[in-house]
């Protein structure tokens, strides 16, 4: 066997299925790829081990609690080390979850190989961060651009070192003693690509954790007889760190500048760091002088208002980018209600927006005095999209991001391909949102997986199912008749829920099906809703009548969900939703090709596979009705298929979502 990849599993959870692929989808074949679980809290090793199912050169390891390579230390040294030890190939590669195998790569190192045996060869590497940007790969040393024939790792003891920096020790070893033997060559080909992230990694969490790295080279000099090679390097790595605000933070560095023994002045670091604020000053600067009269007003209130001290009995929330109570803030909030009854929520609402508040339930307008005061004073903040304005979120507030809906199609920086789609979208603005959030919601591991990839910061994933959703456990049967009733619809009938989503490249409602000639043609037994996305207001254009109903402007779409038989939709992250209701979905998809071309798509709903196709397909009108007047909506073959998509996006719905969020967020009290 050539080659033996080495992949530490820790906290890549939206990066892990790229970086496998990428190894996988090489066209030199004799590999093998050990996945080692170091058993962090998140899905990796889930997704680890479903690769691992596919392939049988995917092999995860779980090194036993108490050794070296046990779960949870934070640092990969013990993970790479386990992973070395079990290694069968000619030659050791150490990637992280992050990095990618560039294509072709393996078919370069392979060729090159066969030219000579050497004992390290060094790859070409750049780096890519999330906005897409490459940028060359840096002379530090780092174990992910470099291959290690495995009887020369094992000949000289090579190994990883425990805590942070684990690998400038071996990796500068290896080099070393390889270019001292005539064995170290190089390959000048870009072969991995590493994935830099804006947050929760260590190299992105500044602190002392970092003058590691001194140490590090302390004990590899003591190793090496102060090898003059060694100091150039030592010199240069500790400059680079020194240099970057994600690891030594501004009061760290002068400390950091002496512990170093650096040579020169700290003074000539702190000049630069003044000119670079003054730049960003004068932007800011800039920026405030567009603003208008009134909201500059506003600002100035909201500033005094930042001195306030929070009000630890107070919640604002928002939904659907201020129109109203809804979706998870509403189940939040109902249950916050039972539970904190302490706790005040106020919502946020859009004046154009208020007519659709309950009687009785306090709101703010947004962009008034009383919406800055609220965002200024409030502990609690909760939300499925924004709030308007933009607003200073403060030490001591929680931000809860429960999002609105299962990602089917592209969200966050996962958009950015797709220039239709996001003409007018401010990227640098929906991080600087994410950096916000304490919580993020989600209602299952392809969720979170895609989360922690495409809205990328430090906020913690709270894996527990939407609250939205807990209505379809609570005595579902009196309920659906309850809101059938409200509806006009009389017992005995089927009920088809058409709820197509929006499209991009579409202006206005453009509905892909006629419900009147659907209704007429499946006779009197069946009542079609019509519900319109959100984007295109109150009303789907329909006509009312007894079999098609517009129910557009319905206040709370889980009811209609609850009055249906079944749901027909296109692309609508609702689909996810109905699926713990355990009733027939038909996905109707006439335009799948454009629709995946203009915003690209997460599952392959018309694949016919379990767990990606939730049911009957249709992509043809006169398929629907073929569907619907044969049955087959209700097959044997659409249930199982059903079953499976429910497993794979429903595994933490089971009514009591809301629950688990007011107990993580709010101070419940007991006794």
């Amino acid at each position: 066997m050539l080659l033996s990849v080495v992949m530490p599993v820790h906290r890549v959870q939206g990066y892990l299925r790229a970086a496998l692929e990428s190894v996988i989808g090489q066209s030199v074949r004799d590999w093998e790829l050990i996945a080692v679980d170091t058993g962090p809290p998140d899905g990796g090793p889930d997704i680890a081990r479903e690769f691992a199912g596919r392939d049988p050169r995917v092999r995860v390891l779980r090194p036993a609690t108490g050794s070296e390579g046990a779960a949870g230390s934070g640092h990969l040294g013990a993970a790479r080390n386990a992973g070395a030890a079990e290694a069968r190939g000619t030659y050791l590669l150490f990637l992280d979850g992050d990095d990618l195998l560039l294509p072709g790569a393996l078919a370069e190192i392979a060729a090159r190989l066969a030219a000579g045996h050497p004992d390290v060869l060094r790859l070409g590497h750049d780096r890519v961060d999330w906005w897409d940007c490459t940028q060359p790969g840096d002379a530090l040393p780092a174990a992910r651009n470099q291959l290690f024939r495995r009887a020369f790792w094992a000949a000289h003891g090579l190994r990883f070192t425990d805590g942070p920096y684990d690998d400038v020790v071996p990796v500068l070893r290896a080099a070393l003693l390889a270019a001292d033997a005539g064995t170290l060559a190089a390959l000048d080909r870009v072969c991995v690509r590493h994935r830099l992230r804006r947050a929760g990694t260590f190299a992105t969490t500044p602190g002392r954790a970092h003058f590691a790295v001194i140490d590090a080279y302390a004990h590899l000099i003591a190793g090496t007889g102060g090898d003059p090679r060694v100091l150039a390097a030592r010199s240069a790595h500790l400059r680079a760190v020194l240099d970057d605000p994600g690891r030594i933070a501004p009061g760290d560095r002068a400390a950091f500048f002496r512990a170093a023994g650096l040579p020169g002045r700290y003074a000539a670091h702190r000049v630069r760091e003044a000119a670079r604020s003054l730049r960003t000053r004068a932007r800011s600067a800039v920026r405030a002088g567009r603003k208008s009269l009134r909201a500059r007003v506003m600002r100035a209130l909201y500033r005094a208002d930042l001195h306030r001290p929070l009000d630890p009995r107070l919640a604002v929330y928002g939904a659907y980018w201020n129109r109203g109570v809804a979706c998870n803030p509403a189940a939040v909030y109902a249950k916050a209600r039972e539970l904190v009854p302490h706790i005040h929520g106020v919502w946020v609402v859009s004046s154009r927006h208020r007519d659709r508040m309950p009687p009785g339930v306090p709101y703010v307008i947004e962009g008034s005095r009383a919406y800055w005061r609220t965002m200024a004073t409030a502990t609690y903040l909760v939300n499925n999209s924004s709030f308007p304005g933009g607003f200073t979120k403060r030490p001591g507030q929680v931000y809860l991001q429960t999002h609105h809906g299962t990602p089917l199609k592209t969200m966050g920086l996962d958009q950015r391909p797709y220039p239709a789609l996001t003409n007018g979208v401010s990227f640098e603005r929906i991080v600087a949102h994410t950096d916000q959030w304490d919580f993020s919601l989600s209602a299952n591991p392809h969720t979170t997986e895609i989360w922690d990839r495409t809205y990328p910061a430090a906020y913690e994933h709270l894996p527990v199912g939407y609250p939205r959703n807990d209505v379809f456990f609570d005595g579902t049967a009196e309920r659906t008749a309850k809101a059938r009733a409200e509806l006009g619809i009389d017992p005995g009938r089927t009920v088809l829920l058409y709820a197509p989503t929006h499209r991009d490249y579409h202006r206005g409602f453009v509905p892909r099906l006629d419900p009147e000639r659907l209704a007429g043609e499946l006779g009197e037994e069946y009542v079609v809703l019509v519900r319109a996305h959100y984007f295109y207001g109150r009303s789907a254009g329909e006509a009312a009548g007894d079999r098609v109903v517009d129910v557009t402007g319905h206040p709370c779409v889980e009811e209609l969900c609850l009055a249906s038989d079944a749901l027909i939709t296109d692309y609508s992250s609702l689909m996810f939703d109905y699926a713990c209701l355990d009733r027939p979905i038909i996905t109707y998809a006439p335009d799948w090709a454009a629709y995946r071309a203009a915003r690209g798509t997460y599952v392959d709903l018309l694949s016919g596979r379990p767990g990606d196709t939730p049911g009957a397909v249709a992509t043809t009108e006169d398929g629907l009705r073929a569907l619907l007047r044969t049955g087959a909506w209700r097959s044997p073959e659409s249930a199982l298929l059903r079953a499976a998509f429910r497993d794979r996006f429903c595994p933490y719905d089971d009514g009591h979502a809301a629950e688990r969020v007011v107990r993580r967020i709010f101070p419940v009290e007991t006794g």
